[in-house]
């Protein structure tokens, strides 16, 4: 929603002064310009990039018009269903879990947290490592090794979209002068041509820059530093998870497990303790 408000807003104060310092529209029309930039730079990201990083490119773009993905609400489901993993295994053992391991779908514990059951990388990675201590004897030093890893892993994964939708930004005003030069080449073999036509296109090779540097900083540009975020935001989610699962192997209790997990969270997401504290009694209840 604030994309496409940003972008009202951009397209607002640049056609709006554009037409207060009297300006006319028809000339910033310019669809072979437009054919000329977009064209190349696409090309140039197909060139650039593998099939898989154009399609998660598609989905982090996608993802950016979108809502908030990581929210209070999801970290509070979250935060429970670890409680309720950790209580489980004090009271019963790892072993105990195998059936939620291995059908987290047809599980009770996960159907309390359904908007990380939604998740498939969300609770591939918490089974995944539930599995991993069910299997034997797991060294605490090696498995957090291994989650560091992994969380690596992710955020490294999620950071070829984001250079591939950067790389695109910084290529348009680059093609923008290509086609401002192309736009003069036509221009200079047109001199016999009344001087009001000539000016026309030069006019039109002009738009080629303005249109490069528009779409590289005020369009694609801004996209890059929204998906860094929001890949922030998801490799912060993971950590949390992570923060727990070492906590409770520590030794600690359920409850201050899940109090490491909160305390790692951004400020803006991370739930109060007695908010917390209400909705895991509220879920042990229900249980």
């Amino acid at each position: 929603m604030f994309v496409i408000i940003g972008y009202v807003v951009i397209i607002g104060c640049i056609i709006g002064g554009f037409i207060i310092a009297g300006g006319h529209l028809g000339v910033l029309m310019q669809p072979v310009e437009i054919l000329i930039i977009v064209g190349s730079a696409v090309g140039a990201f197909f060139v650039g990039n593998s099939m898989t990083v154009i399609k998660q490119t598609a989905s982090g773009l996608a993802g950016c018009f979108k809502g908030a993905k990581y929210t209070q609400a999801l970290y509070m489901e979250t935060l429970t269903l670890l409680y309720l993993i950790f209580a489980k295994i004090r009271k019963e053992g790892l072993l105990a879990l195998q059936s939620d391991i291995d059908e987290p779908h047809n599980s009770k514990l996960f159907e309390q947290a359904p908007s990380v059951l939604a998740d498939h990388h969300a609770v591939e990675f918490i089974t995944d490592y539930l599995r991993l201590l069910s299997s034997g004897n797991i060294d605490l030093n090696q498995l957090e090794n291994l989650m560091d890893l992994d969380i690596e892993t992710h955020h490294h994964e999620g950071e070829r979209p984001v250079k591939a939708v950067q790389g695109f930004a910084d290529g348009l005003p680059a093609f923008g002068i290509v086609a401002a030069v192309l736009g003069v080449v036509h221009t200079m073999e047109s001199v016999g041509i009344p001087p009001a036509e000539l000016g026309k296109l030069i006019a039109a090779a002009l738009v080629g820059t303005f249109l490069g540097i528009l779409l590289a900083y005020g369009f694609v540009g801004p996209l890059s530093n929204l998906m860094t975020q929001k890949l922030d935001e998801s490799s912060k989610y993971y950590q949390a998870i992570k923060a727990a699962f070492i906590a409770n192997l520590n030794g600690y209790d359920p409850m201050a497990s899940v109090e490491f997990a909160r305390k790692v969270m951004f400020s803006s997401e991370r739930p109060g303790f007695t908010e917390m504290e209400k909705h895991i009694s509220a879920a042990r209840k229900a249980k």
